[in-house]
């Protein structure tokens, strides 16, 4: 996974040295619900999400430089989403403690740019749940275009009422997202 920079931001591979801060905010019952998953238990839960996420090589780490701290994480996804069959999905979630400050905008600007301009995608999708309203709002300041309700398949809720949402590299460059 290519590591990004940013102003203030490391988008890395996460290691094992991670695993507080991940269970930080992965135990806040203000951060996995809104991405479909339940607040984790314990750290060695944690732990095993962890090693998962180490493995792929579809999320990254959201580090603050400042601190050497992980706030949260953002993945490019590879999901089957009704009749648009395979596509690319972002997905991001972030402390609680971290909201509020940018940091979720520059970490999604900087994915687009690399999704568009390195990996040379067509488009990208994103989606949240109808409650999710700042989600919502961040997924309008980049110009997604509205697609369609659907009932999403979360990780640990079930089916949920989503918007979803898609993004294409013509109307990203038209933009200047670059």
């Amino acid at each position: 996974m290519k590591e990004i920079i940013t102003e203030r931001l490391r988008l890395r591979s996460f290691n094992l040295s991670d695993l507080k801060d991940f269970y930080e905010y992965a135990r806040l019952e203000t951060v996995g619900p809104n991405a479909g998953w339940t607040p984790h238990p314990s750290i060695e839960y944690s732990k095993k999400i962890l090693e998962s996420f180490i493995i792929s090589t579809e999320v990254w780490a959201l580090e603050l430089k400042k601190e050497n701290k992980v706030i949260g994480s953002i993945g490019l996804h590879k999901r089957t989403i009704e009749e648009f069959g395979e596509v690319y999905e972002l997905g991001y979630v972030l402390s609680t403690f971290y909201e509020k400050q940018g940091f979720m905008t520059e970490a999604i600007g900087a994915v687009l740019n690399y999704t568009f301009n390195e990996l040379n995608l067509e488009e990208i999708f994103v989606g949240h749940f109808l409650e999710n309203e700042r989600s919502e709002k961040l997924i309008n300041k980049f110009n997604f275009k509205f697609i369609k309700v659907i009932n999403y398949q979360s990780r640990d809720y079930g089916l949920k009422v989503s918007k979803i949402y898609r993004l294409e590299k013509k109307d990203y460059i038209n933009k200047g997202e670059k």
